[in-house]
């Protein structure tokens, strides 16, 4: 009894694989219907929508053209890609570079405008017509000794350092 019941198994089984596949290739012969919404498409009709013929009436010579010409143009899309891209990093660096230089050149720039000041500088300082002295160091100003210090007022003396000494 066994037998029968495993082969009726079987039987079933094949049946159902069979009208399956038969399901799946009828449906996939049939016309496939496409409509256009708008600007998308789909494969409901909508409303407002327009079917539109999505049959492939090329050979296979011609969709094999057709698929050889789409990979020969990604590739030349990528190879423009990379020149794009390695000129874009060349100009990249040139202006980093530039603009590097620039800032090197305003930073001496600066400092050659602030030397040539302080010369300009030291130069009127030189040029100048000397100061009078003061009646401290030299006398008064009519030409005579400076007066004696107030008495009130000492100097402190220096007391030597005993490095000095010890050399």
């Amino acid at each position: 009894m066994k037998r029968k019941s495993t082969a009726g198994k079987t039987a079933s089984a094949i049946f159902l694989i069979a009208s399956g596949a038969f399901c799946l290739s009828a449906a996939a012969q049939g016309k496939a219907e496409a409509y256009r919404c708008g600007n998308s498409y789909t494969d409901r009709p909508c409303e407002g929508g327009r079917p539109v013929k999505v049959d492939d009436a090329r050979t296979d010579a011609d969709r094999r053209a057709s698929e050889a010409g789409t990979h020969r143009a990604e590739t030349r899309a990528d190879q423009l890609e990379r020149i794009r891209l390695s000129q874009e990093k060349e100009t990249y660096e040139r202006s980093r570079r530039s603009a590097h230089e620039a800032r090197q050149a305003a930073i001496i720039e600066r400092r050659l405008a602030s030397s040539e000041q302080l010369a300009r500088a030291r130069a009127q300082k030189l040029g100048a017509e000397p100061h009078k002295s003061s009646a401290r160091f030299s006398g008064s100003a009519d030409g005579k000794q400076a007066s004696a210090p107030v008495e009130g007022s000492k100097k402190k003396k220096r007391k030597p350092s005993s490095d000095s000494s010890a050399s």
